[in-house]
């Protein structure tokens, strides 16, 4: 069967969701209904979502959007578990895991970066240790986003320190909810706590939550990461404003509760939807015939428009370089600082005010706020440019220990 064109599935889906939306029907029922449909993730494969590319699996999230309903679970399960399961997870793992991602029953963080092992993730101390059919984890993580409303983590830890840096690393589907894991949010400027530093003793995972092969966690991490920074480059939106999971206790309350509610900005990203109520803001200040804010307000469209065109390609396979995922991620970046000044360009003085009723609902005010974080969280943008240095224009690594170098010989990170 071939694809839809995107006014028929844009039709499809808006009449889809007149015969099945009901605000009084419960998060976990709508994100189920939405699940069982193909809609959740449709640029999954059968039967997990329709397989359709990014350009028609955009079109969803907007129609359902816009037909006022809520969008399907956001969050890490939906944005990097799920791929990376499809591309390493048995079929027993698939079907575990995959069914509670795509209708929200269970949410997810990245147990990746820790105080020492963040630009050098790789550098992990994290440890685990087999003990029969268990693995016993002992070690901190940090800048983990969303782990307070977590129930699965997807974690590395070093399985075997004789290894080299890059191998004895497992990569596991690792149970939050347990004696030994405590999570402590950390409070940014924005005054949202979407980060938060995970403390590990002695907690256990089966062997079966092994994803991919035993020490061969970094090769499953780097998909991860690839998807993350894709995903991060290209921009997000559609997904909802309830969080996934049991622990939030979002699941079994009314969907319609969600309506109008905006997602942190580390889920939403700048889109077109930001560059529009720039738009209004500048029309409200009566600034648009400023020459400068209109060049700036055509930079920014062009930015978020090469932005999304990029991210399609790479994830349609268009990928010629083998960096566009690190690309993407810094263009992002650059993209958000050109909207955080434009915003403060228009808005002036009333940029320092904050709230709900400050003028824009105060969504320019917390970009401000939120805006060194982007160049940090995901992979630093130095770290990108050392990538795209060193795998794409094949400049030479950094001086360091040979690649083969036991882990228990190298220096620790500080």
């Amino acid at each position: 069967m071939g694809q839809p064109t995107v006014e028929d599935l844009k039709d499809e889906v808006e009449a889809w969701v007149r015969q099945n939306w009901d605000p009084a029907m419960s998060v976990r029922d709508w994100w189920r209904r939405l699940a069982d449909a193909g809609y959740s993730a449709p640029g999954l494969p059968e039967p997990w979502g329709r397989g359709w590319p990014p350009s028609l699996a955009r079109v969803v999230g907007a129609a359902i959007t816009g037909a006022g309903a809520i969008g399907p679970p956001g969050g890490l399960g939906l944005m990097l578990a799920a791929a990376t399961i499809v591309a390493h997870g048995s079929p027993d793992q698939q079907r575990i895991y995959l069914p509670p991602i795509l209708d929200g029953t269970d949410g997810w963080c990245q147990l990746f970066s820790e105080p020492a092992a963040g630009s050098d993730l790789a550098g992990l101390q994290t440890r685990a240790e087999r003990d029969g059919d268990e693995w016993v984890v002992t070690g901190q993580k940090v800048w983990t986003s969303m782990g307070q409303f977590a129930n699965l983590g997807m974690l590395i830890a070093r399985t075997d320190p004789g290894a080299a840096k890059h191998q004895g690393i497992t990569y596991f589907a690792f149970p939050m909810l347990q004696d030994g894991v405590e999570v402590r949010p950390l409070r940014e400027m924005t005054g949202r706590a979407i980060f938060n530093e995970v403390f590990i003793d002695e907690a256990r995972v089966s062997h079966a939550n092994v994803i991919g092969e035993l020490n061969g966690g970094w090769r499953v991490a780097n998909t991860t990461l690839m998807v993350e920074r894709s995903g991060i480059g290209g921009g997000a939106g559609g997904v909802s404003a309830a969080t996934p999971g049991p622990v939030a206790g979002h699941l079994d309350r009314p969907a319609g509760n969600f309506l109008g509610v905006r997602p942190a900005l580390a889920v939403g990203g700048v889109g077109y939807r930001t560059w529009e109520l720039l738009i209004d803001l500048g029309r409200r200040a009566d600034r648009l015939d400023d020459p400068l804010v209109r060049q700036e307000l055509a930079a920014l469209h062009t930015s978020i428009e090469l932005g999304r065109w990029a991210g399609q390609r790479a994830k349609a396979g268009g990928a010629r370089t083998g960096g566009e995922g690190n690309l993407g991620k810094i263009a992002m970046t650059d993209t958000i600082h050109q909207a955080r000044h434009l915003g403060n360009t228009v808005l002036g003085a009333a940029a320092t005010l904050g709230g709900d009723g400050a003028p824009g609902g105060g969504v320019i005010q917390e970009l401000t706020t939120f805006s060194p974080a982007p160049s940090i969280y995901g992979g630093t943008d130095e770290v990108q440019r050392n990538i795209i240095g060193e795998r794409v224009l094949g400049l030479p690594k950094e001086p360091g220990p040979d690649r083969d170098t036991p882990f228990r010989e190298l220096p620790p990170n500080r």
